[in-house]
């Protein structure tokens, strides 16, 4: 082996291999279903070498924009897609959904409990811009004693409301990501006293982790971030919407100006990255789940508590693990900084993060910064002490992080 562990950790390396080949095995069945879904979308929408090259100025005309969102669409189920390089990141393009659909005297239904840090500032902060500086009211619903929605509520709660949001991912909490099923459920819920509700899934770390988006099960809009899993670690930037062809119109024409929309808006050199990263994902999505899994199965050899576990179904990149203190997050975070292949000389430091309450302390040497497909982890540093890491491009190089991270975890431990 070229990279040297102790007799201890090669021991529960083995150990939880073993453990994973079950998982392994669907994940690559699961890869090649995908890989060939988003094969036939390519050969459909005829994508031909002049769609990879972009454009300049207004952007009119611009074939390879235009399939791009195309492709998109087939891929995710959907009628329409904006895949577009300027959104700056997965809230940009939340935001830029929510503000597109909703107009003063709506209202918005969360119905996942409170999104994450930097979408609750655009929902509820005051005099930024915010959807409540608009006159949009927002309503949440809180999760079960279990993490799981509540349908009854989210049912009662849906009458009257313009729009519902399903958060997939975990965020910073210990709450399950949720599965296509459950978010069926969900929005069969908000569709029963309110058939008319725009139904919004923020999609981020979980595309491609099932057969099929949420789209399948009746969502209006899905959204991801294109440094996320559709752009397969290949892509630079970006970030995609998808959904109703009538609301994707409307998106567009918040994201540049009213009566242009989609017909508008140049490419640079981004198209090629972002047609190779789509094509890319599958493997990319595989190889973080493989990482995932390993990551969960490792840690519960150590004796520490993961969510989900190395054996539950996955429905997003995202595990959880729960370490003992704020000095165990920090060596985690270190371990896997040491294991990344950019910057792995760094030490990783908790800083006062925008849009977070707490220091966070985060790991990403990686190839596109904050490429969350690419090896990664973050944490705040505040109870429960728990470390969310994600991604790996390949599962050779995400094993060898992990371990990393291992390492410098029971280092600490053995040093008190």
């Amino acid at each position: 082996m070229i990279f040297e562990f102790s007799p201890e950790l090669i021991e529960a390396e083995l150990s939880a291999l073993e453990k994973c080949k079950e998982q392994f095995e669907k994940l690559d069945r699961l890869c090649e279903q995908n890989g060939e879904k988003v094969l036939k979308a390519f050969i459909d929408n005829r994508i031909s070498e002049m769609h990879l090259k972009g454009t300049t100025g207004y952007g009119y005309d611009d074939g390879g924009r235009d399939k791009l969102d195309a492709v998109f669409a087939q891929v995710l189920g959907a009628e329409d897609a904006l895949v577009r390089h300027n959104f700056v990141n997965g809230t940009h393009a939340i935001v830029t959904a929510l503000f597109g659909v909703l107009r003063a005297g709506d209202k918005i239904l969360f119905t996942t409990s409170k999104p994450y840090d930097t979408v609750c500032d655009a929902v509820f902060g005051e005099n930024i811009g915010s959807l409540k500086d608009y006159g949009i009211t927002a309503e949440v619903v809180e999760l079960t004693e279990q993490g799981m929605p509540d349908l009854e509520k989210t049912a009662e709660r849906a009458k009257g409301c313009k729009a519902a949001f399903i958060q997939r991912s975990r965020g910073y909490s210990l709450r399950p990501s949720y599965e296509i099923e459950t978010i069926g459920k969900i929005i069969s819920a908000v569709k029963k006293n309110n058939p008319d509700c725009i139904v919004i899934v923020d999609n981020c770390y979980g595309e491609l982790v099932e057969d099929k988006e949420p789209t399948a099960v009746g969502a209006d809009l899905i959204i991801g971030s294109l440094i996320k899993n559709l752009g397969g670690g290949i892509a630079e930037t970006g970030g995609y919407i998808a959904g109703r062809a009538d609301l994707i119109e409307k998106c567009a024409y918040r994201l540049t100006t009213p009566g242009a929309g989609k017909e508008v808006g140049c490419t640079l050199n981004q198209l090629r990255g972002m047609y190779m990263g789509l094509f890319r994902a599958p493997e990319a999505v595989c190889g973080a789940l493989k990482t995932s899994v390993f990551a969960t199965a490792l840690f519960d050899e150590l004796g520490y508590e993961a969510f989900p576990k190395y054996d539950e179904k996955r429905t997003d990149i995202i595990a959880a693990i729960k370490l003992n203190d704020a000095k165990e997050l920090c060596a985690f975070c270190e371990g896997i900084q040491s294991g990344s292949p950019i910057d792995s000389g760094v030490t990783p430091e908790p800083w006062d993060m925008p849009g977070y309450d707490s220091k966070v302390i985060m790991a990403a040497g990686a190839f596109t910064m904050g490429a969350s497909i690419e090896i990664s982890a973050d944490a705040p540093l505040r109870e429960p002490y728990a470390v969310w890491v994600q991604g790996g491009l390949t599962f050779a190089s995400g094993k060898i992080a992990i371990m990393k991270a291992a390492e410098r975890v029971l280092k600490d431990r053995e040093n008190g």
